[in-house]
């Protein structure tokens, strides 16, 4: 059973950036971070949560949302099992709850639906506010 566990969100100004990590813990001996499809979910107030970005399992090739496409990057770190989304040029639209998803060799897109994912973190608020 993974756990997932978010943090580096916070405040930032319009054009700054922030780096929020995802640690996953539990990971079955015979397997590592690569075995898994990971992505980043965000939910503002009042909004559906939305899919950002993803990583896949084989391979790690990536794809975004149009809305942070060239701003956000997501990367993974297999030996310290950790999924990171650097964002940059953050705009007041970003602000949300940024949540971490994991699933076991599936190929998924960022439009991907939620209950795809097994694995859920408990999220972390960014807020992108003068």
């Amino acid at each position: 059973q993974l756990q997932l566990v978010e943090s580096g969100g916070g405040l930032v100004q319009p054009g700054g950036f922030l780096r929020p990590s995802c640690a996953v813990s539990g990971l079955p001996l015979a397997y590592t971070l690569e075995n898994y499809a990971t992505a980043w979910f965000r939910q503002a107030p009042g909004k559906q949560r939305e899919g950002v970005a993803c990583i896949r399992s084989s391979g790690g090739s990536t794809d975004y949302a149009d809305s942070v496409q060239g701003r956000f990057t997501i990367s993974r770190a297999v030996a310290n099992a950790t999924v990171y989304l650097q964002m940059n040029s953050l705009e007041p639209e970003d602000t949300a709850v940024y949540y971490c998803a994991a699933v076991f060799m599936a190929i998924v897109k960022v439009t991907t639906r939620q209950y795809v994912f097994d694995y859920w973190g408990q999220g972390t608020p960014v807020t992108v506010s003068s």
